[in-house]
């Protein structure tokens, strides 16, 4: 399980606090918005498939429904806005962490895997939030792309704590 954070934490981290923030596009950053959440999407979806615990089953339902629910709002407003989101080193590298996570949640041993997924999605959650505030709203040029952002972060929050009362709940 160590190792799965450390995937995370090092595709996330290099996000959020490389020395060298990269410099990105409104377009861009809707790519991030969106790659982030739809990877969320897909560890809730392995969850569903693995875990029999109702608390993990209910978390992930909750990803499942409010990750698309954003996925919905970031494809209004490009579709408003007339632009497309665009592919870049910061989305190419949340998906290759990603693959390693996701990977590693399928040869979790099922015993242990309530607690590798609800962990991992801590560290998500709280690596998501640090990028969309130190690297995705700094770089939005557009208020109406910029005001999303700002938006999803207590939902996040709230991922965030609901999922640290089912870690406690896991390890108790």
């Amino acid at each position: 399980m160590k190792q799965l954070i450390g995937i995370l934490f090092i595709g996330m981290a290099s996000l959020a606090y490389s020395q060298e923030t990269p410099s990105l596009m409104d377009t861009e950053v809707a790519s991030v918005a969106v790659v982030a959440n739809k990877i969320d999407i897909d560890y809730a979806k392995i969850a569903l498939k693995r875990s029999k615990n109702k608390d993990i089953l209910d978390f992930a339902r909750r990803m499942v429904e409010d990750h698309n629910a954003v996925i919905a709002q970031a494809a209004a407003l490009v579709k408003k806005l007339g632009v497309n989101p665009k592919d870049n080193a910061v989305s190419q590298s949340l998906l290759d962490a990603a693959d390693k996570t996701m990977s590693e949640l399928q040869k979790t041993r099922k015993k242990a895997f309530d607690k590798a997924y609800i962990s991992n999605e801590v560290s998500y959650h709280k690596a998501v939030i640090a990028a969309i505030n130190d690297l995705l709203i700094p770089e939005t040029e557009n208020d109406e792309l910029r005001e999303l952002l700002q938006a999803v972060i207590p939902a996040l929050e709230a991922h965030l704590g609901h999922a640290e009362m089912v870690l406690q709940k896991v390890n108790s």
